[in-house]
C-alpha cells in the first residue's frame, strides 16, 4: 500500500519467478486464472488462497467481455483490448484489483487510509472508481488543469462519494506527479495522514498488468494454429507487443513478463511528441524537455516514474549507477548512457515517435480497411507496431481505452463524433465537484488536512 519506499526510491521484487517450462500448462488458463498463477510467488502465501481467489473474481467481474482483455486481429496486426473495465481504459485492469486489496489489507487492520495519486487522464478515473464508496479510504486524485480531456475530467469530478477528492493542480501532470512524490518523500505527513499509492510507482499495479501480456500472447498463438490460419506460430516461438507509452508502468511491465519466461522478442516503445523515451533509444541521451500538449494526453508526460525501475535493471542493481544517471538528469537536464548500457537498451526497445498528424491518419486509415476505431494513444501504438512489423512474427498493439473517450480526435479522423457507450453518455449534464490549486506543496497539505478533518 505504500508505493514509494521511504527512501524515495520505488519497489521492485528480489527475483522475477521463471514460467518459461510451464507455457502450455498456462495456455487454457481464464485471465482469472492465469492471474492467480502469475501473481502467487510475488504474494508468496502472504494473502489466503481463498481470499485472492474471492479478490480476483470481484476485481474482473465488473468487466463487460468475458476474456476481460481480448484479441482480434486488426488489419495486419493483433490487438489487445484493456478497455473493457468500469472506466473504459486499460488502467481498470489493475487498478479493480488494487482497490479490492486495500479494502481488504485495511479491514483485517482496522486501519485508514490517504490514498495520493497523480493522473494525466485515465489513472485517475480507474482509481476513483475502484476506490470509492470504500471503507477506511480518502482519495485524492491531482491532475493538469485544461490538459485532460473533458470527458475524462468528468469521469473524476461527477463521482458523488464523499471519500472521492478531485484535484485540479495549475501545471503539467509532471508538476501534479512531482507533488505527489514529495508528499510521499515529507515522512512526517506521509506518517500524519497514512498516504498509500494507485500510480505506477506501485507495485501492485506492474503485477496485475504482466497477466495481460501472457494472456495476449496465448489468444495470438491460437489464432496462429486456428482453422484457414498458416500455423506458422508455435507455443514457444516469439512475437512483438507495441506499447504506447507515457510513465513507463505499461511497457515495462511487458518486460516483467519477459523476464518471467514470455517469448517476447522485442516491445515497441512508442511515444507522441513527448518523446524523451524515444530519443534515448535513439541516441543514448535521456533529456527532460517541456511537456507538449497532444492529443493523446495520457502520453504527455516528459519525467516517467517507472523509468527508474528499468535504470536499476540496466545498472545490474546497481543503485549507486542509477543515483549518478538521476542526479546528472537534475543537475544538467539530461545524461547520456554509455555503450554497454545502450546495447542493453537496444536489445529490450524497438521506438517510435508519432505525432499527431500521423495518429489522426492511422485512426482514419485503419477505420476506412477494417472499420476498426482506435482512440488516439492506441493509433500512436498501432502506427509503430506497423512501421515495425517483422515478416513471419506477429505484432500486437495494445489498445488502452475507448475512443469515445477522445472525441475531439475522432472528430479529425473520421468527421463524426464517436458513439458514447453508455457510461459515458450519462455524464452529461451531472453536477461536477472539484479545486483547484497552485502546484505548491504546502496547499496541497493544507487542503488535505482541512479535507480528512471535516471528514473524522
Amino acid at each position: 500500500m505504500t508505493g514509494l519506499a521511504p527512501d524515495g526510491g520505488l519497489f521492485l521484487p528480489e527475483s522475477l519467478p521463471d514460467f518459461s517450462a510451464s507455457l502450455e500448462g498456462l495456455q487454457e488458463c481464464s485471465f482469472q486464472e492465469l492471474f492467480k498463477r502469475l501473481a502467487a510467488p510475488f504474494i508468496d502465501g502472504s494473502i489466503p488462497d481463498v481470499v485472492l481467489d474471492s479478490l480476483v473474481e470481484r476485481s474482473y467481474a465488473v468487466f463487460d467481455h468475458p476474456d476481460v482483455t481480448p484479441v482480434l486481429p486488426v488489419g495486419g496486426l493483433y490487438v489487445c483490448e484493456l478497455f473493457h473495465g468500469p472506466t473504459l481504459a486499460f488502467k481498470d485492469v489493475a487498478l479493480q484489483f488494487l482497490g479490492n486489496l486495500f479494502e481488504h489489507l485495511l479491514g483485517q487492520r482496522e486501519a485508514r487510509l490517504t490514498v495520493l495519486g497523480a493522473t494525466s487522464g485515465d489513472t485517475g478515473s480507474a482509481a476513483i472508481h475502484a476506490l470509492k464508496g470504500r471503507k477506511g479510504i480518502e482519495v485524492f486524485i491531482l491532475y493538469p488543469h485544461g490538459r485532460v480531456t473533458p470527458i475524462q475530467e468528468m469521469q473524476m469530478t461527477t463521482v458523488e462519494d464523499a471519500n472521492i477528492h478531485p484535484i485540479a493542480i495549475e501545471g503539467t501532470f509532471d508538476d501534479a506527479q512531482r507533488l505527489v512524490k514529495e508528499l510521499f518523500n515529507d515522512h512526517a505527513f506521509n506518517a500524519e495522514v497514512s498516504l498509500g499509492a494507485v500510480n505506477s510507482i506501485n507495485w501492485v499495479r506492474v503485477m496485475a498488468q504482466i497477466t495481460y501480456y501472457f494472456f495476449a500472447y496465448f489468444r495470438v498463438v491460437e489464432f496462429q494454429q486456428g482453422a484457414g490460419n498458416d500455423g506458422k506460430m508455435r507455443l514457444g516461438d516469439p512475437l512483438r507487443f507495441s506499447v504506447p507509452t507515457g510513465n513507463f508502468g505499461h511497457v515495462y511491465a511487458g518486460l516483467m513478463a519477459r523476464g518471467m519466461g514470455l517469448p517476447v522478442e522485442k516491445l515497441i516503445l512508442a511515444t507522441n511528441a513527448n518523446a524523451i523515451l524515444h530519443d534515448l533509444v535513439a541516441s543514448g541521451v535521456y533529456r527532460r524537455g517541456e511537456v507538449r500538449q497532444t492529443l493523446s494526453p495520457s502520453m504527455d508526460i516528459q519525467l516517467a516514474s517507472n523509468f527508474e525501475r528499468y535504470l536499476f535493471d540496466l545498472a545490474g542493481r546497481d543503485s549507486g549507477r542509477v543515483n549518478d544517471w538521476l542526479d546528472e538528469l537534475s543537475r544538467k537536464g539530461k545524461f547520456t548512457l554509455a555503450s554497454q548500457y545502450r546495447a542493453k537498451v537496444e536489445q529490450d526497445f524497438i521506438s517510435e515517435r508519432v505525432d499527431d498528424r500521423e495518429t489522426v491518419e492511422t485512426i482514419r486509415s485503419v477505420h476506412a480497411e477494417s472499420g476498426y476505431l482506435l482512440d488516439p494513444h492506441s493509433a500512436v501504438g498501432f502506427r509503430a507496431g506497423e512501421k515495425h512489423r517483422r515478416e513471419g512474427m506477429p505484432t500486437i498493439a495494445m489498445v488502452t481505452a475507448h475512443p469515445a473517450k477522445f472525441s475531439d480526435a475522432i472528430r479529425q479522423a473520421i468527421g463524426r463524433e464517436p458513439e458514447l457507450p453508455p457510461s459515458l453518455a450519462r455524464l452529461a449534464g451531472l453536477a461536477e465537484r472539484k479545486q483547484v490549486l497552485p502546484g505548491n506543496p504546502d496547499a496541497l497539505r493544507k487542503t488535505i488536512r482541512e479535507t480528512l478533518a471535516a471528514r473524522s
